[in-house]
Formats: structure tokens, C-alpha cells, sequence
């Protein structure tokens, strides 16, 4: 199962959400590392519901498959986006896998300085994809806030977190030379009774290991 990852290699937000033009809304902005056009990656495994050219160049994209999100719930997600300059290599129903740059920064519609605008939503697509809020403006429908919605990970740079705490995804443990108490493996004559101790876990987690075809594991 994915877990939806913030879509910028560099996390500087310049409008938080609840602000400004974000009234009534989980909308932020994302910059990117500097003043120029950077692009964007797809959180998750996703297909395109909706685009709409008439205004800031909107692009819905919706998971294919149920998504992992930081608060511990489990559901489809659509997200958000506006302002790339160019949207004609995209269409309704193309399908975007996880980490594949499909969108950019920009200035289309009512924006100053380049920058992307997103949102997130629990869910699916629904309706229109959105509607206009208490506070006049457009909102993405079933919002829901960033930071319960996406990951990041060592490859994203913070930059300007506008204060908001994202949930890290940690990397699996692997079995290494520190945690190897023995280098020898039990052979095909060891019984139960004559297992030698090879790895000792230091806390529980998921630990992974690579067998080679034939090889056995013992576990105690």
C-alpha cells in the first residue's frame, strides 16, 4: 500500500492554509527550492479525473487504490493542483505513477510568483472536484490537512515547513555487520537443539534480509 509523499523535492511553503486566500480552506502553497519553476511528482500511483484551463490550470489527481495516510487512515485520495503555465500533456484518465514528474509551477490564474497550490482530499473525485467555501473561494471537496494526508522522507529538503510537522516514513532496518553477532550460518545438519545464534534484535521493527535460493533461516 502507498504512501502519499509530498509531491516537492523541496518543501518552502509560502501560504499556509486558513490564510489569506486560503479562508475556510487546507490549501498551501509550495515554491519549490527558489524563485524559478520547479517541478512537481505525483504523491501517489494516481489517475487524472479532471483538468480545467479556464482558471489556474486545476488538475485533479485521484489514487487508483486505496493509500496509507500519516494519521492511520486508509482510503482513496484526490489531490489538487493550480497554476502550471502548460497542462496540454495531460488528459482525463491518464494514469500517473508514484514519483513521476507530471506538474509544475507557475503562475496561470490568480497567482504571483511561481509556485504550485494544492490540496488534499479523503476520497474520491467527487462531484465537480469542488466548491466555493464560506469565504468565496474554490475549495477541493472532502479537504482534509496536509499534514494528515502526506509523507516525506531523506529525499525531500526542508526549506520552510510554514511550522507544520509532516510524519517521516523510516526506513526499514536492514540486518548489517554491527547487528551480526556471528558470521556463520547453521548448516543443513544443525537441529533445533544446536542453533547458533547469529542475530540478536536490538528493538522490535521489521527487519529485512536476502536468502540466496536453497539458503534456510532459522528463527528462534
Amino acid at each position: 500500500m502507498e504512501k502519499p509523499l509530498y509531491p516537492s523535492p523541496y518543501m518552502r511553503i509560502t501560504q499556509g492554509y486558513n490564510v489569506g486566500t486560503h479562508l475556510d480552506s487546507y490549501a498551501i502553497d509550495e515554491a519549490g527550492s527558489d524563485s524559478g519553476i520547479d517541478f512537481i511528482l505525483a504523491p501517489f500511483t494516481g489517475v487524472i479525473k479532471k483538468i480545467y484551463p479556464n482558471d489556474a490550470n486545476e488538475v485533479w489527481l485521484e489514487s487508483v487504490d486505496k493509500v496509507e495516510y500519516p494519521d492511520g487512515t486508509i482510503d482513496y485520495m484526490t489531490m489538487m493542483f493550480a497554476h502550471d503555465n502548460d497542462v496540454s500533456n495531460l488528459k482525463v484518465g491518464q494514469v500517473i505513477p508514484k514519483g513521476t514528474r507530471f506538474y509544475e509551477e507557475g503562475t496561470k490564474g490568480n497567482a504571483t510568483g511561481n509556485h504550485v497550490h494544492m490540496e488534499c482530499g479523503k476520497g474520491k473525485f467527487t462531484g465537480s472536484g469542488w466548491h466555493k467555501n464560506s469565504a468565496g473561494y474554490w475549495s477541493i471537496n472532502n479537504p482534509k490537512k496536509p499534514t494528515e494526508c502526506l509523507w516525506i522522507d531523506d529525499t525531500i529538503k526542508i526549506l520552510d515547513s510554514k511550522g507544520y510537522t509532516f510524519r517521516k516514513i523510516e526506513e526499514v532496518p536492514k540486518i548489517g555487520d554491527d547487528d551480526k553477532e556471528k558470521e556463520v550460518p547453521p548448516t543443513d545438519e544443525t537441529n533445533s537443539s544446536k542453533l547458533e545464534l547469529i542475530f540478536t534484535c536490538k528493538k522490535s521493527g521489521l527487519y529485512a534480509i536476502e536468502l540466496n535460493e536453497n539458503e534456510k533461516l532459522y528463527i528462534e
